[in-house]
């Protein structure tokens, strides 16, 4: 009997220290549209990543991931790669020019050229 409660304490134990590995942060995200939304959290559906929401007028994208799988920096740069500026890193430009006409935004740090 006591195997067994040491068993369910170090099962609640267990997962409780897998539970604070969950984390949920934001960031902003430059984009315009439905498609854009579509885009961006397509783009932040990496390995970790448990939950993407971006709101088009906020503009924020709240993330909810597993800090051992990922970290908020990777997240950044993939939907960075998708063309879309985040707070800490600018748009791919190759994927900005590929971007539908009503996605395209003012943007301060990649050159449309």
């Amino acid at each position: 009997m006591k195997s067994i409660i040491i068993a369910i304490g170090l099962f609640f134990i267990v997962q409780a220290k897998a539970q604070t590995t969950i984390k949920t942060d934001s960031f902003q995200v430059k984009g315009n549209c439905e498609e854009c939304k579509e885009r961006i959290e397509n783009a932040a559906d990496i390995k970790g990543v448990k939950n993407a929401n971006w709101n088009e007028k906020t503009k924020m994208l709240v993330i909810t991931y597993d800090s051992k799988k990922t970290e908020l920096d990777k997240i950044e740069l993939a939907v960075s790669k998708s063309g879309h500026e985040t707070t800490h890193h600018a748009a791919d430009l190759k994927a900005y020019n590929g971007l539908p006409k009503c996605c395209k935004y003012e943007t301060t740090h990649c050159d449309k050229k």
